[in-house]
């Protein structure tokens, strides 16, 4: 085929793939292999709210909605914000319904950003953070979270990012792939730093539901925080809700404002089966989100224990669904132990460096799944490491 005379983007031509998707179209042209490595709750999502989206399908509501989401349901999150926080959103100026977090977080960083602004990004984060911001024209200022802290965010760390000029910070807790989540004094420290210099933050909060030690505190109840966060959440990991693709922004008016002028013309607006199920999720769900969390739970301190008997060591998270497990005894690189484990005992894991530069030396499991599954893994991976 005769290459193409057009220069194409230099910006998404430089930028990598995910990590973590490369690697599972390698673990989708297997069979046997026992997954723990997308970050998906093995649940269904609760028959009551498929059912009431499939009653509203079935009366014929299957149109568009405003850009800004149904009414009611911005007020139903809303009531759950206050609730949770303390803080009053008004839902016809300062929420905004977005196709999953992931869409809700690229729009605000093209809203806010000029080009050049900087943002501090943790790491180790998700994989799209990073290149979310690169994409808007701004810059990552990468700030490494050490095994010694228990990969928690460095306060030092975010006040020298913040005399480098750095616009936002992008905060995500508890935190994928880590299971690190903050305590109220632990919180009360950043946000010290974030008003002493006066940046924005992202508060990525998505598995909030999902914290087990201790309350989760949310970035906004502090006071005067509001008007510095941009708050994102939504319904895919506490409700086991990710294929209805619903999350929301919640945010000072100006910033929903610009975020929802992009929205207008990207997307329109988020799926209306989706919204209604999201309303039906936060009238009558809690009892389900509690009864995942116990599992979870459960399951967490099992693997946490296995893995830590396998002298891979791993801290115990304090939220998600996810370990973070050292293999430096192995003498392996993520990626090579990753697709050894794979290929010799039909295990996954994803490799620390999906997360980090500096991950080489970690795999991120996620005891998203069964009890079962997660036994079988961990008898797998013993053997492994003994062969070795």
């Amino acid at each position: 085929m005769k290459k193409s005379k057009h220069e194409f983007s230099r910006i998404i031509n430089s930028m990598p793939s995910s990590g973590i998707r490369e690697f599972f179209d390698l673990v989708l042209s297997m069979d046997d292999v026992v997954s723990l490595g997308v970050g998906e709750p093995d649940f269904s999502t609760p028959w009551h709210i498929c059912e009431s989206a499939i009653s509203k399908l079935e009366k014929g509501f299957t149109s568009y909605t405003s850009n800004k989401g149904m009414l009611e349901l911005r007020c139903n999150i809303s009531q759950k914000i206050f609730e949770d926080s303390g803080v009053k959103y008004d839902p016809e100026e300062e929420i905004l319904i977005t196709v999953g977090v992931s869409e809700g977080m690229d729009i605000v960083f093209r809203a806010i950003l000029n080009p050049g602004d900087k943002v501090a990004v943790i790491k180790p984060s998700y994989v799209s953070y990073s290149p979310c911001v690169i994409m808007a024209g701004g810059e990552a200022i990468e700030l490494e979270c050490r095994e010694e802290n228990n990969f928690k965010l460095d306060p030092e760390d975010l006040e020298k990012a913040c005399k480098q000029g750095i616009k936002a910070l992008l905060f995500n807790y508890p935190c994928n792939p880590t299971g690190v989540s903050y305590t109220k004094d632990e919180l009360g420290e950043i946000v010290r730093i974030v008003k002493e210099y006066d940046i924005l933050v992202l508060s990525d909060e998505i598995y909030d539901s999902l914290t087990y030690d201790f309350e989760h505190t949310p970035l906004i109840s502090f006071p005067d925080m509001k008007e510095r966060v941009i708050y994102l959440n939504g319904f895919s990991k506490g409700y086991a809700m990710t294929g209805w693709r619903i999350g929301y922004i919640a945010a000072p008016k100006e910033i929903v404002g610009l975020a929802n002028k992009i929205h207008q013309y990207t997307i329109l607006c988020a799926p209306i089966m989706g919204q209604f199920a999201a309303i039906e999720a936060l009238k009558n769900g809690q009892p389900e989100v509690q009864e995942m969390k116990k599992e979870y739970k459960r399951r967490r301190n099992y693997v946490v224990n296995k893995l830590n008997e396998m002298e891979l060591t791993t801290f115990m998270p304090q939220g998600a669904f996810y370990t973070y497990s050292q293999i430096k005894k192995t003498n392996m690189d993520s990626n090579v132990f990753a697709k050894k484990l794979l290929m010799k005992k039909n295990v996954a894991v994803v490799p620390g460096t999906a997360f980090s530069e500096k991950g080489k030396d970690y795999i991120r499991i996620s005891y998203a799944s069964s009890f079962d599954n997660i036994k079988e893994a961990m008898s797998r991976m013993k053997v492994f490491l003994e062969e070795l």
